[in-house]
């Protein structure tokens, strides 16, 4: 199985003390600062446990999102990515946590947003390449068990996965012990030589 789309998800720590429609000026902001990367906000903040406030670009989406009731930062890799499977997923990964250091760095937010650094959610961002099944998830397994080592320094984690159907394939990274996102980046840095 050769991975082309991916997204992730980086829960937030609770409790949420940001309103959800905060959000949407903070990526306004963005936008007027990107020249050209970001295009639009969609505001979802009207339904409950939902897409909540997503930035819209050609490549991949960042969003605010609340699906099953969870905050967290959500970037959606639109385009195919190149490079080997553990790549493509640590591309998207490491897209994901810049995203969220610079929403926990925004003056905006006067640093009341914290990302867990004990969760990730890893999602196969297409139905027709990989299906919600065992062996598809037995398939991808080994490269999400390569990228937890690396990204939590060798603690201890667990791999699951969602068995309902009607979701995408995906893959719950989970350690008991506590990271920042600068800690993540970090060790996905020190381990790319290796892994690469």
């Amino acid at each position: 199985m050769e991975l082309k789309k991916i997204a992730v998800k980086i829960f937030s720590d609770p409790p949420d003390s940001v309103p959800l429609t905060y959000f949407i000026d903070v990526f306004h902001g963005w936008i007027q600062a990107s020249d050209g990367v970001y295009h639009d906000v969609a505001d979802y903040s009207h339904m409950q446990a939902g897409p909540g406030i997503v930035l819209v670009a050609n490549n991949a989406n960042v969003s605010i999102d609340e699906t099953g009731h969870r905050r967290g930062l959500l970037f959606t890799q639109k385009s195919p990515l190149a490079g080997s499977n553990a790549q493509v997923v640590r591309s998207a990964l490491r897209a994901a946590l810049e995203n969220c250091r610079k929403l926990e760095n925004d003056p905006a937010l006067k640093g009341a947003l914290r990302f867990s650094g004990r969760e990730i959610a890893v999602i196969v961002n297409d139905r027709l390449f990989a299906t919600n099944t065992d062996d598809a998830f037995a398939d991808l397994k080994p490269e999400i068990d390569s990228l937890g080592r690396d990204l939590f320094s060798g603690a201890p984690f667990t791999v699951e996965r969602d068995r309902d159907a009607r979701k995408r394939l995906n893959f719950a990274v989970k350690s008991a012990q506590t990271f920042g996102t600068a800690d993540l980046i970090r060790n996905l840095e020190q381990s790319y030589g290796s892994s690469t």
